[in-house]
């Protein structure tokens, strides 16, 4: 019979698809308690419970260990989000603590996930800095800003790699903007004080 090759080739392939089907879903679905787990962890960085999150995030670090024993290289690409979030959420933790950023080889993480992830803590930068300011912390609020428009100017240049990192580009342009918010409203508060300053002067 002359597809007597191809029906075994087919066969096979189909098997080998099937499994890989099955092992994406099972990323897929196990991977979202990751992702809420990291979710959890950056609130209660917002909130100032740090315990809680180093909790969450030592869960994190060991569901993916986990994953990464039983995930083949074909499948890697589909931990980039939870690993993308992991990055993120560490990444302010260490900012907060006032600790250096651990590498993309310390934490264990894709390239892609790590410059995605960076990229997001950007925008969590932001609201600290605007949460300092509301209750009048402008220096920290400023100290905030300084590591936010650094870790912006750093990664700019990978907007160049649009086509290999998906998004980044866009990440990098929503990156510019809060910035530049970021700025305007320190500007905004440093005039306040200064005005204040100065009126407090002539009340004396």
């Amino acid at each position: 019979m002359t597809l007597e090759d191809v029906k075994i080739s087919l066969d096979k392939i189909a098997k080998e698809l099937a499994n890989f089907q099955d092992d994406r879903e099972f990323l897929l679905k196990n991977t979202r308690e990751i992702i809420i787990l990291c979710s959890r962890s950056i609130i209660s960085i917002h909130k100032g419970d740090l315990q809680t999150a180093k909790k969450n995030l030592k869960k994190v670090d060991l569901l993916l260990k986990k994953y990464r024993k039983k995930t083949s290289p074909s499948l890697r690409r589909y931990l980039v989000t939870s690993e993308q979030e992991y990055v993120e959420a560490i990444s302010l933790l260490s900012i907060v603590e006032g600790k250096k950023i651990p590498s993309n080889k310390k934490l264990k993480v894709m390239e892609e996930s790590y410059v995605l992830g960076l990229l997001d803590c950007v925008g969590e930068l932001k609201r600290m800095t605007f949460d300092k300011i509301r209750i009048n912390e402008t220096e920290k609020a400023l100290k905030i800003f300084d590591i936010m428009e650094d870790l912006y100017l750093q990664l700019y240049p990978f907007s160049m790699y649009d086509k290999v990192v998906k998004e980044v580009r866009r990440k990098i342009d929503v990156n510019r903007i809060l910035v530049d918010d970021v700025r305007g409203a320190i500007t905004e508060e440093k005039r306040r004080s200064e005005l204040i300053k100065t009126l407090s002067k002539f009340k004396k």
